[in-house]
């Protein structure tokens, strides 16, 4: 019997990546990430796309290799259609094209979203599994159908009821700026390098969430709302600047001893408080007791572990994905894709990419 063999491309953003998945199983995943955006404090996408032009042929090399699957035993190229920038997914899209045309296979396109909440059904291979230390000997968990999912990112948050692999419902999403939006933006406040969200992270972890009150939304039913977030943050500062006659945030940090582990304790605090509570209120809504987290902000430990004691809580399944599996890699582009080609749904050679989607 012939091997399933999917090449999966992801190129939705900054980061360049592909991976493969031979019968199931996840046997690579390369990543090549951009530095150069931190200079500038944020994704520029001129330059993201440039660099994933310079970056795919090597990643996909890399990651057939790794694989030890030649490029005639590709049964499908599965790529990210979107959403993303569109520059970047241009570059992804017309690689995969070029490939599956050349190779006479099919070409499955994957939601980058769905593709987050597909990363919870990876199962690594023996050999995957060694070259990642963190994997080893670790029995990785796979919800049941139907699961809510918390799909939380930079450009993302969203509550999502997940019935299959190709039928997801959105509960509830964010009606401005995203949860990992508010953690980047308000860590560039505090003077903290891009990406911002590790970095509150980190100074999260040393700092008192007590000290410092930031405004909650009361935004109705199952949406979400950070922007009032964002700007108890800044007026917080503010207020402690013309209090303390301090001329920047800089000066500022030297007159009020942890300002900034203090201030990121009271964001990542308040944002786990905001994501969690609408979460809550759904899996009440819908009986549903299998809760999973996906995307990037699914990496930070506060959300990690407030995630699970509100499992312990309610007596519910909590899902969390292996930090690897969290950011945007094509190892979840290839699980969703993976499903889909044994559906048998493909997509023409002339699909467009498409900068924004709804599930």
């Amino acid at each position: 019997m012939q091997d399933t063999v999917i090449l999966a491309i992801e190129s939705s953003c900054d980061d360049t990546s592909a991976a493969v998945i031979r019968n199931g199983l996840l046997c690579s995943n390369v990543i090549a990430s951009q530095q150069v955006h931190a200079e500038y404090g944020g994704v520029v996408p001129e330059l993201a796309s440039r660099a994933h032009q310079q970056n795919i042929v090597p990643v996909v090399d890399t990651a057939l290799k790794k694989a030890g699957v030649p490029r005639e035993s590709i049964s499908a190229v599965a790529f990210t259609r979107g959403p993303g920038l569109l520059g970047s997914l241009l570059v992804g899209t017309s690689f995969a094209k070029g490939l599956a045309l050349s190779l006479s296979v099919p070409l499955v396109e994957v939601n980058h979203l769905q593709g987050h909440i597909m990363a919870h059904f990876l199962e690594p291979s023996e050999e995957y599994r060694q070259s990642v230390p963190a994997l080893q000997g670790v029995t990785l968990r796979h919800p049941e159908y139907p699961f809510l999912c918390l799909l939380v990112s930079g450009g993302n948050s969203q509550i999502v009821r997940v019935d299959d692999f190709d039928r997801m419902t959105i509960l509830g999403q964010t009606i401005d700026d995203a949860a990992g939006e508010a953690f980047d933006k308000c860590a560039k406040v505090l003077g903290l390098p891009y990406p911002g969200g590790p970095w509150v992270d980190k100074l999260a972890g040393q700092g008192d969430p007590s000290r410092y009150t930031l405004a909650k939304p009361n935004i109705p039913g199952l949406d979400y709302s950070f922007s009032g977030l964002k700007t108890s943050f800044l007026y917080t500062i503010r207020d402690l600047m013309r209090e303390r006659q301090a001329e920047s945030v800089e000066q500022l940090a030297e007159l009020i001893p942890n300002l900034r582990e203090d201030l990121c304790a009271a964001l990542q605090t308040t944002v786990t408080d905001i994501l969690l509570a609408k979460l809550k209120k759904a899996a009440k809504q819908t009986g549903i007791t299998q809760l999973a987290v996906a995307g990037g902000v699914s990496a930070n430990s506060g959300l990690r572990a407030a995630m699970l004691e509100l499992g312990r809580q309610q007596h519910w399944d909590i899902f969390i994905p292996p930090f690897s599996f969290t950011t945007d890699n094509a190892a979840m582009i290839a699980q969703a894709g993976y499903c889909k080609f044994l559906k048998g749904d493909f997509c023409p050679v002339d699909a467009a990419p498409y900068a924004k989607t709804r599930i």
